[in-house]
């Protein structure tokens, strides 16, 4: 089973850089995209259905053209899920499931706090209201894969300039300090005895590794990989072991950020 995480940036805009001809050679099973930027209705070209996805997508119905989730998937799902409850976080259009048996696919974009203090107290909300959500999924016994992008880092190994971002948004002690309390890996090593927590798949699968998955478009930041890793795959413990591999693609540039590929076992 395949599975990929991409902030398009605007889903048309990135529709026109080669994106979707560039999915259909990835031969996935299911596609998480965030930040789609459109309206639905503004879809109905057949490129937006890509070799018989089925396509599921949770606009902004506060803004238009802001935010909006989507998955694309080989097989139908049984249920596909737009809503978490608290209308100022589900009509941004940052949620989007797909069930497929015991086993949920989830599209996911946290708010940013880059604009000013308004929009990091809204993350903050975010946070505080999502921590036990996601804290019920663990203990539901489904199996869940949650794709996105987090806007936060979790250590010096995620983002370039680790010390002269220490009081930017999204790498914030706060943030990292709620991020790693939800996930468990090789740093904490009670929790993967236990079972509990969630597994960062990049990070299980590459313990060291220094990849990032956003850069700015101000300067050479891309260029220079002056970048963040921003964009996760977040597995339920019983997927843990099912992990195989993983990739961030670079070649071309369909956004500002880069498409993030998980590879499970059967």
């Amino acid at each position: 089973m395949r599975i990929i995480s991409f902030n398009a940036n605007g889903i048309r805009s990135a529709a026109n850089k080669g994106f979707l001809d560039w999915f259909r050679a990835q031969d996935a099973d299911v596609l998480c995209l965030q930040e789609t930027k459109a309206q639905e209705a503004q879809l109905s070209d057949p490129m937006f259905r890509p070799d018989g996805h089925h396509c599921f997508y949770r606009d902004a119905s506060t803004k238009k053209g802001y935010s909006g989730v989507a998955i694309y998937s080989k097989r139908e799902p049984d249920q596909v899920i737009t809503s978490l409850g608290w209308a100022p976080f589900d009509e941004e259009g940052r949620y989007i499931e797909a069930r497929f048996g015991n086993l949920s696919v989830v599209s996911f974009y946290i708010p940013s706090g880059s604009s000013g203090d308004l929009r990091q107290g809204f993350k903050f909300e975010v946070m505080e209201w999502l921590r036990p959500i996601l804290d019920q999924w663990l203990d539901s016994g489904r199996d869940y894969v949650l794709c996105g992008d987090w806007n936060i880092v979790r250590s010096a190994l995620d983002i370039r300039n680790w010390k002269s971002n220490q009081k930017n948004s999204g790498c914030l002690p706060e943030e990292r300090d709620w991020l790693n309390a939800l996930c468990a890996d090789h740093g904490q090593a009670t929790d993967l005895a236990n079972g509990r927590g969630w597994a960062d798949a990049y990070r299980l699968l590459h313990p060291s590794g220094e990849d990032y998955t956003w850069w700015s478009n101000r300067g050479a930041a891309r260029a220079n990989n002056v970048g963040w890793r921003i964009d996760y795959q977040l597995v339920s413990p019983g997927l843990r072991e099912r992990l195989r591999s993983c990739s961030i693609y670079r070649d071309e540039r369909f956004s500002d950020h880069a498409p993030f590929s998980v590879d499970f076992a059967p």
